[in-house]
């Protein structure tokens, strides 16, 4: 694990990119937040997040995360952005604040019976493939309408917006060109169901810029600001 110092030096790194790019696109700075990936890091990445002031962490599995929310400081919320199979539904709506990687009717329904029985209601995001990657789980832009209707019938989620993860490409345009899709299919299903979906979660490390320009509001950072995780 890195010290403290070197991931303040990389959040620096992170906001300057960030600053630059929203500069070039003509966005305000304040409108991109990042969410520090934790994955694969032992829990003193959640304490550096919380005290470099970050409200969130991302992390990829409901085991790993449970694991280490005791010994993260309180008041940090958590998000799960890696794909949740719905037998895993309960333990995410109890110990997340929010579930990024909400791609099928079936687990909408498991997690809004799971959110009812722990009195709540949960945030999610829903997931949607956007650059058509068979590698990536998501629904595909012309299936998000009819998910979307179901979760919004979901009386204990709240549906905050859209997530979406870019083809592994060297070629930047092919980022660019999923994170447009997202934000034209966000802004065709908030305007034809009359919901606001403020959240639109696209861009890591590598493609923030392209996230940034198409209209990105989070950001997940994970080894940019960690440094490269064990076994990578």
């Amino acid at each position: 694990m890195i010290k403290y110092a070197e991931f303040a030096a990389r959040c620096e790194e992170i906001q300057n990119r960030i600053h630059k790019a929203c500069e070039n696109s003509g966005r305000r700075p304040e409108e991109v937040t990042i969410l520090p990936v934790t994955k694969n890091h032992p829990a003193d990445a959640a304490r550096y997040a919380a005290q470099a002031g970050f409200a969130a962490v991302g992390e990829n599995r409901v085991q790993e995360a449970m694991e280490k929310q005791p010994l993260a400081p309180e008041g940090l919320r958590w998000e799960l952005i890696g794909h949740l199979q719905s037998n895993k539904a309960r333990q995410a709506a109890t110990h997340f604040d929010r579930v990024q990687s909400v791609d099928s009717a079936k687990l909408l329904q498991r997690l809004d019976i799971a959110a009812a029985e722990a009195g709540r209601t949960l945030a999610i995001l829903l997931q949607i493939n956007a650059g058509d990657d068979p590698a990536k789980f998501g629904v595909h832009c012309d299936e998000a309408e009819p998910l979307l209707a179901a979760a919004l019938a979901c009386s204990h989620l709240r549906v905050d917006g859209l997530m979406t993860i870019a083809p592994l490409d060297d070629d930047k345009a092919v980022a660019a060109r999923a994170f447009e899709r997202l934000r034209l299919t966000r802004d065709r299903l908030s305007e034809k169901l009359g919901t606001p979906l403020p959240v639109l979660s696209m861009g890591m490390t590598d493609d923030l810029e392209e996230a940034v320009k198409a209209g990105s509001t989070l950001v997940r950072i994970g080894t940019a600001l960690f440094g490269t995780r064990p076994g990578y």
